[in-house]
């Protein structure tokens, strides 16, 4: 196993538990009066374009999938669902029980850490406001660069804002947009984690053929960051 100097985490699944819609987002759909599973549908398939922030600020992006879903929304409606939308994220955010003790390891080992995400405008939002914000030395989310995993710049702009290279990082995910193989292709190590919760979890273009290193919790990754001693 190489030495490395940094350790590049995802969010959704990998630093939070399984990740599933609560009750919030029906709510926030019917006040700007849509079915909510039309809203929902509309998410779905259109997490990418979302993600990379094609349709613009928040705001503009919550038209968009309103009048998708059939609504028509007024500017009062959507001025405050989008506030809502965020706060409807953070309520489906749990982070893992070692997120927090995990990131702290790293960085006492002398390494950087960095978020990659694929968001929308949410995460940005209230990522400052969580126990985990300030020992995250940089983080990429999609939303602002305008590009989501495998995309190989994403990864790039993490490593060029750490100042470190591709091969120098090991690379954590649960395997969303197939974010594994892309982490490899720029010559990152890369290791999923294989939590048992993540059965359920919301997930879109699973790295399904990815045949690299797992663990099965996210305290199993500093066992990668050890050297073994050597055998005498």
């Amino acid at each position: 196993m190489p030495a490395f100097q940094a350790v590049v985490f995802d969010f959704f699944g990998t630093l939070t538990r399984s990740v599933r819609r609560g009750p919030q987002h029906a709510d926030i759909a019917r006040a700007l009066g849509c079915d909510p599973d039309a809203v929902l549908s509309v998410l779905d398939r259109t997490f990418q374009i979302r993600a990379r922030g094609d349709l613009g600020s928040a705001e503009a992006t919550l038209r968009w999938v309103t009048e998708q879903a059939g609504g028509r929304p007024r500017a009062a409606q959507l001025q405050a669902a989008v506030p809502a939308r965020v706060d409807a994220l953070k309520a489906d955010t749990r982070l893992r029980a070692d997120a927090e003790s995990v990131l702290r390891a790293v960085k006492q080992r002398g390494l950087r850490t960095a978020l990659i995400s694929d968001c929308t405008h949410e995460l940005p939002a209230f990522l400052p406001s969580m126990p985990i914000a300030p020992l995250l030395d940089v983080n990429v989310f999609s939303v602002e660069v305008g590009r989501c995993k495998p995309d190989p710049l994403i990864y790039l702009e993490a490593c060029r804002r750490m100042r470190v290279a591709p091969e120098d990082c090991l690379y954590v995910g649960d395997g969303g947009s197939h974010e594994l193989t892309g982490a490899a292709a720029v010559g990152m190590t890369a290791v999923r984690l294989a939590a048992p919760d993540l059965a359920d979890h919301l997930v879109f273009d699973a790295d399904e053929d990815f045949a690299g290193l797992s663990v099965p919790s996210l305290t199993a990754v500093l066992d990668l960051l050890d050297p073994v001693p050597a055998l005498a």
